[in-house]
């Protein structure tokens, strides 16, 4: 088989262009104190991923409805996004995990309360349970970095 030198000089010039994003891309930095299992956030170029938050359960912040831990969930969220040098307004794709699909109510009008105007895209998933036992939700966001 025979390639025409038009098409490898496409592909030659594809790759020049894409190689140095590509290896950018894979360049990733560690945000927050690190254990052997979870990082807090990873910032990739201008994103940052950060892991999904609980809520306090325990102190001044424990809250038993799910209002109350889906502000003290977003509050952690907010707490790490500002570690890693954005900020929650920046968030532009977040997740929640609920245990309850009858908390989905109580879960948006307090989250409403965080973007009140364009949140961030979102997806919502019921579960059959979280790693802390009594948390109601988990939520994960990524953000942008706000520019320079």
């Amino acid at each position: 088989m025979r390639i025409a030198p038009s098409l490898l000089r496409t592909v030659a010039l594809a790759a020049l262009v894409l190689l140095p994003a590509l290896a950018h891309a894979q360049q990733r930095e560690a945000l927050g104190q690190s254990t052997a299992t979870l990082t807090p956030a990873i910032r990739v170029g201008n994103m940052v991923y950060a892991s999904g938050q609980l809520p306090a359960l325990r102190g001044p912040d424990a809250d038993t409805t799910i209002q109350g831990q889906t502000r003290s969930t977003l509050n952690n969220v907010k707490r790490v996004l500002e570690s890693a040098g954005t900020t929650i307004d920046n968030a532009v794709k977040c997740t929640v995990f609920l245990v309850e699909g009858s908390d989905f109510r109580g879960m948006n009008e307090a989250y409403a309360t965080f973007w009140p105007v364009a949140p961030p895209a979102r997806t919502t998933v019921i579960v059959k349970g979280l790693v802390v036992p009594g948390a109601k939700l988990e939520i994960e966001c990524n953000a942008v970095m706000p520019a320079k």
